[in-house]
């Protein structure tokens, strides 16, 4: 059923507000996307806090050049499903990524720091390990040493407790 005047106006604004609040979106073409894959979807993205959305090109240019972003969906393949991020970066490119490996949704571009990407880069940033799994890793880094430290005391005091 096509949408009225009114409902493009308000899937125009929504899609600008979320161009100018957002810090990524990635495009990703879910044609083959089957109607159980594309509701796990919505809510992976949910649970991730990403927003995804799926409008035509012409209102995500259209949107895209009100929110001051220099960007043409028309040249990408496919019909274009859009996954924003505002407070992990990375958490949009990875949960698409990660989708890909079992539906038919393909990565197709993206816009990181109001600059767009082509895709080769968008599945790259996709492989990379998300917020949460980065703030780890850095805290093993800098509770490795500490933890070796203890360990070596440890030896230390019951070595010395076994020869009492």
């Amino acid at each position: 059923m096509a949408k009225s005047k009114q409902e493009k106006a308000l899937t125009k604004d929504k899609l600008v507000d979320l161009f100018k609040k957002s810090s990524s979106v990635v495009f990703a073409d879910y044609q083959g996307l089957t109607v159980p894959k594309a509701d796990r979807l919505r809510k992976k993205s949910h649970e991730q806090g990403v927003t995804y959305i799926v409008a035509k090109k012409s209102l995500i240019n259209l949107a895209a050049k009100e929110a001051g972003l220099e960007v043409d969906v028309k040249s990408m393949p496919g019909m274009i499903g859009l996954a924003f991020g505002s407070e992990d970066e990375i958490a949009p490119a990875k949960l698409l990524g990660d989708m890909t490996k079992d539906t038919p949704l393909k990565l197709v571009g993206g816009i990181f720091d109001k600059k767009s990407l082509p895709q080769a880069q968008v599945v790259a940033l996709s492989k990379l390990p998300g917020k949460q799994q980065l703030l780890g890793m850095l805290v093993s880094v800098i509770a490795g040493p500490m933890s070796g430290f203890v360990r070596a005391l440890d030896a230390i005091s019951k070595k010395e407790t076994a020869k009492a």
